[in-house]
């Protein structure tokens, strides 16, 4: 992989990160969670199902902003687009799909299999 597209790829990894720390002005989903005990208990129901789904959502973009992270790392340790379990290329279409990735296609099959 050359440099340019390296560039190309920190770009877009750092670009997501940023948005999900909210640095493009939208509120975090953590954000919306406020004092919910008001109303009657089908009103507190939903305002808790609410909250779990902000949770939820929360722990998703922890995840996703690791590896994000991870991946940043990996392009500044010089060993990104290298298959973590393998040590084979990620093929450009796996990293352009999901440019996070630390496997190839052929590992993640074999580990959702």
């Amino acid at each position: 992989m050359n440099k340019r597209e390296l560039k190309r790829f920190k770009a877009a990894l750092e670009q997501k990160r940023d948005a999900i720390l909210g640095a493009t002005g939208k509120k975090a989903h953590w954000e919306n969670m406020e004092d919910t005990r008001h109303g009657d208990f089908v009103d507190q129901a939903s305002d808790d199902n609410e909250v779990h789904v902000n949770l939820r959502l929360l722990q998703t973009d922890a995840k996703l902003l690791r590896a994000i992270e991870a991946a940043i790392d990996r392009i500044d340790k010089g060993n990104y687009g290298i298959c973590t379990v393998c040590e084979g290329e990620i093929s450009l279409a796996r990293l352009k799909a999901v440019p996070w990735t630390s496997v190839c296609i052929a590992c993640k099959e074999k580990k959702t299999a």
